[in-house]
């Protein structure tokens, strides 16, 4: 993901004038700018936007901004100094101040329009104008692009205020979700999933706004109150913003020769991506055509891959519409997310994802994101008959692609060299029957023990009456439950002995230890569970922001074994009180 044409800097930055010096707006400086547009950004109300790849958009900034936290790991990979983030002016530019910023930094941000297509499906009636064209970045608002130690990235406030895009909201982002998105991320990375990456969260002293939410300890599907929330921007930073419903929108339009313009448009910004995200892996010397083929190839790849390693660390991202799948194969745009505690291959912590978007149905969500991906691309593809080909076997391709991946990462939580089904599949029924605390469960596998003690610690079976309401499947005899699970664990203990691999000259763990080391490194000791994240951000809106930091500390640490202390308080099983509670088990689309 390094930009080809980046310049190269080492320097440590530790002032915003420093960090003004790197700035490079290749998304301005490449692509068409909504001719509609104002030039000062002065763009706040909702419209149809027909054409361009953005529009220029001053942010709106919180009212008296203070500091909640700021990735000390992104920090340090970008050169930062640590203190910058409470510096008053990179607080005002990243709480979304941007007129006293120094140059050849812009004083004006940009939002990005961008189709929907929701499992597979192309939609419309989201826009309010019921034209595809009202869709888009309704508060997110990008604010510089710089080239930091031979890499581009972009920052993007959100809750950054109005765009023509807010299809009527008020662009805001609260800090309750603030909160969850920053800690998702800094976990996320630290979990060795692509991701964007958190910069910074700032929260507003006296501005506030009202959103539907849960009432304490509420049983109801939907928020049933009113509650006043404080307004926050956080800072998220990744190589592009480009999603699939990006390249979506202009797809349709090539399609539909909705404009003079639009394949155009659809080929600068395929091309745009390319450079942005895929510039190593893509000679720029290629045709158009033979890019495509390849750019549908790596993000098949990565696309799989990401996905897999969801599962791996018991991820949900609830809503996986093709606008929430970056095109660069990261995860993006954490909302209704989730990590499972009790394993259950239906989870869906979102109360409007419904089955398609559950936890172990992601693979075929995301080949629904790959179809909408690759019929986007068709068009530039349409005088090329042999790319076409090529481009439908890489799509047709992508089940096989998925499901090798998939085992392969279930074989690593095993410490086998290979996946075995059968032993899988018992396993799959044991863990859903019992049931267990997934994190807890693969967690306490990997200490590779002799007999199933350690791996009841994950077994919730003080919560029998909650499990019976979520599981009809939950089994009440613990003499023969134990029975399967001995013998099932003999069955893995006769697999992890013989270190069997498909690479011959892979170098097998030839000891337990060695075996442990190895399964620790793949199945995390900790997990950002929303019932520990709840309390953070409950204390950061009445201004003590303490947990927040702390969850942050331990979640950017999650395959450590951490004190006795944190191992206490945070590695243990959700309390059987927090079952089915909302806002606790299950959310509605965040704010």
């Amino acid at each position: 993901m390094t930009n080809r044409l980046a310049q190269k800097t080492s320097a440590t930055v530790e002032t915003l004038d420093e960090l003004a010096k790197l700035a490079n707006y290749s998304l301005m400086d490449t692509l068409n700018c909504d001719p509609d547009a104002t030039t000062n950004g002065a763009d706040h109300a909702p419209r149809q936007v027909r054409t361009g790849h953005y529009v220029p958009v001053n942010p709106m900034s919180i009212k008296d901004p203070e500091y909640v936290a700021h990735s000390k790991n992104l920090f340090r990979e970008l050169g930062f100094a640590d203190n910058m983030a409470q510096s008053a002016d990179f607080v005002r530019m990243f709480s979304g101040d941007l007129s006293q910023i120094p140059q050849p930094m812009r004083k004006v941000g940009w939002a990005c329009g961008y189709a929907l297509s929701i499992f597979g499906t192309e939609y419309y009636q989201q826009c309010p104008f019921q034209t595809g064209n009202g869709y888009g970045d309704g508060r997110a608002v990008s604010v510089l692009e710089a080239v930091i130690n031979d890499r581009r990235w972009e920052m993007q406030l959100k809750g950054g205020g109005r765009t023509p895009y807010c299809r009527g909201a008020d662009g805001r982002a609260v800090l309750r979700s603030s909160v969850r998105e920053f800690l998702a991320q800094e976990h996320m990375h630290a979990l060795g999933v692509p991701t964007s990456r958190s910069l910074s969260l700032y929260v507003s002293k006296t501005e506030k706004v009202k959103r539907p939410w849960y009432s304490e300890g509420s049983r109801s599907k939907d928020p049933d109150m009113l509650i006043s929330e404080p307004v926050a921007i956080s800072t998220r930073v990744a190589p592009s913003f480009i999603r699939v419903g990006q390249l979506e929108l202009f797809g349709r339009r090539a399609r539909k020769k909705e404009h003079l313009k639009a394949m155009e448009e659809l080929e600068k910004i395929v091309l745009h991506l390319i450079n942005r995200e895929y510039a190593d892996v893509i000679d720029k010397k290629l045709s158009t055509a033979e890019k495509v083929v390849l750019l549908a190839c790596e993000f098949r790849s990565r696309l799989t891959s990401l996905v897999a390693n969801w599962i791996r660390v018991g991820y949900c991202q609830g809503n996986f519409n093709s606008d929430n799948c970056a095109a660069g194969g990261f995860t993006l745009d954490y909302g209704p997310f989730g990590f499972c505690d009790v394993f259950n291959p239906h989870y869906q912590p979102w109360t409007g994802g419904g089955h398609h978007f559950s936890f172990l149905n992601q693979p075929v969500a995301a080949e629904r994101n790959f179809h909408m991906f690759c019929t986007a691309l068709r068009p530039l593809l349409t005088s090329h008959q042999d790319c076409l080909r090529q481009l439908d076997e890489i799509h047709s391709g992508f089940s096989a692609v998925m499901q090798t991946q998939m085992e392969q990462m279930w074989a690593a939580k095993l410490g086998l060299g290979i996946f075995h089904a059968a032993l899988f599949s018992e396993l799959e029924t044991l863990m859903v029957q019992t049931p267990v605390d997934y994190t807890l469960f693969f967690r306490e596998l990997s200490t590779v023990p002799d007999e199933i003690g350690p791996l009841k610690k994950s077994f919730y079976k003080d919560s029998q009456r909650a499990m019976v309401a979520m599981h009809p499947t939950y089994q009440t005899d613990p003499e023969g439950m134990d029975k399967r699970w001995s013998e099932w664990l003999t069955k893995w203990k006769s697999l992890i002995g013989s270190f069997r691999t498909t690479d011959a000259n892979a170098a097998a763990p030839r000891t337990r230890e060695e075996l442990s080391r190895q399964m620790k490194l793949v199945n995390p000791k900790y997990s950002l569970r929303e019932w520990l994240v709840v309390p953070a951000y409950s204390q950061a809106s009445a201004g003590n922001y303490s947990l927040v930091r702390e969850l942050q500390e331990v979640m950017t640490q999650p395959y450590a074994e951490q004190s006795k202390e944190v191992e206490e308080k945070y590695y243990r099983l959700k309390p059987s009180e927090f079952f089915a509670v909302g806002g606790l088990s299950y959310l509605s689309c965040s704010s």
